[in-house]
C-alpha cells in the first residue's frame, strides 16, 4: 500500500457512522454475553447439554472474532486476501452449523412441550420418560423430567415458551436459510434450486467476518455473516413484546420470495 494505516483508520477500532458503529469491537463485548443471552430461553439453561453447547458457542465466538479482525487488518495492509481468510471460512461455517443445531434442538423441544400442552399429552410424556429413566437414567433424562414436571405444575410457562419461540423465529429462520446454503448447497425450502457460490464469503470491511449472499432462486434477499448470527443472539430481548402473527407471516412471505411468474414480471417491468 502507498498509504500507511494506524489503528484509528480502521472501522473496527472506533470509526463510527452517524448512528454509531454497526459492530462492537471484541473488547467492548462482555465475556459470556452470548451464553447468557441463550440462557434466557425457557428451559435452555436448565438442560445440561444445551447449556454446554451455549458455553462452547460463546468461547469459540470470542476466538473467531479475534481472527476476523486480524484478517481484516491484514487485508487492509496487503490489499490482497490473507491466507488466514481460508481458515476463517472453515471456522465460520463450523460455528454457524453449531449455532443452528443448538437452536434447532431447543426449538424442537420447546415446540413439543407446546404441542403436548395443547393436546393434553404432558402427563403421558412425563410417564414415558420416567419409565425410560428406570432402565437407564442420566442427566439429560432427569433434566427433561424436571422440566415437564415444572410445566405441569406451572401452566403459565406455556405462553412464555410460545413467546420465546416467536421471539427467535425470524433470526432462526435466517440462520436456517444460511445453514442450508452452506451445508447442503441448496436454497432453504427449495431443495431443487442450487445457489451460486453459497460458500463464498466476502470479507466485511467493518468487522472482518465473511459475508455470505442469501440467494432465493434467481435473486438475492440479502447477505449474512457469522458475526450477524452472534450479534442477533446477543441482542435477544425477551422483555419486549414478541412479534405478531402478522409480522411473522410477513417475514415468511419475504424469505419465501416472489413466485417465478412474479419474478419474470419484475424483469419485464425493468425493460
Amino acid at each position: 500500500m502507498t498509504q500507511s494505516h494506524t489503528d484509528d483508520d480502521y472501522y473496527v477500532d472506533g470509526e463510527e457512522h452517524n448512528d454509531g458503529p454497526r459492530y462492537l469491537a471484541p473488547a467492548d463485548i462482555s465475556a459470556g454475553r452470548l451464553h447468557l443471552a441463550l440462557g434466557q430461553l425457557c428451559f435452555l439453561q436448565s438442560d445440561p447439554y444445551f447449556r454446554t453447547q451455549a458455553f462452547n458457542l460463546d468461547m469459540t465466538d470470542r476466538f473467531i472474532m479475534e481472527l476476523e479482525y486480524a484478517t481484516l487488518r491484514e487485508w487492509f495492509d496487503t490489499e490482497s486476501t490473507p491466507p488466514e481468510a481460508y481458515f476463517l471460512g472453515a471456522q465460520s461455517q463450523m460455528w454457524i452449523f453449531a449455532a443452528y443445531e443448538l437452536q434447532r434442538s431447543w426449538r424442537e423441544w420447546a415446540s413439543e412441550i407446546k404441542k403436548w400442552s395443547a393436546t393434553g399429552g404432558l402427563n403421558h410424556k412425563l410417564a414415558s420418560m420416567k419409565s425410560q429413566a428406570e432402565d437407564f437414567s442420566h442427566f439429560g433424562i432427569e433434566a427433561k423430567i424436571d422440566q415437564l414436571e415444572e410445566v405441569i405444575a406451572k401452566p403459565e410457562l406455556v405462553p412464555l415458551i410460545v413467546a420465546h419461540l416467536d421471539h427467535t423465529y425470524t433470526s432462526f429462520k435466517m440462520l436456517e436459510f444460511l445453514r442450508v446454503a452452506l451445508a447442503k448447497n441448496q436454497v432453504s425450502g427449495k431443495p431443487k434450486l442450487i445457489p451460486s457460490m453459497p460458500t463464498h464469503g466476502r470479507i466485511n470491511k467493518e468487522c472482518g467476518a465473511l459475508d455470505y449472499e442469501l440467494q432465493n432462486g434467481k435473486y438475492i434477499i440479502g447477505q449474512m455473516s457469522r458475526r450477524d448470527v452472534a450479534d442477533a443472539i446477543r441482542g435477544l430481548d425477551l422483555a419486549a413484546a414478541p412479534p405478531s402473527k402478522e409480522d411473522l407471516a410477513s417475514f415468511d412471505a419475504y424469505i419465501k420470495g416472489p413466485s417465478s411468474e412474479t419474478f419474470l414480471q419484475m424483469g419485464r417491468d425493468l425493460r
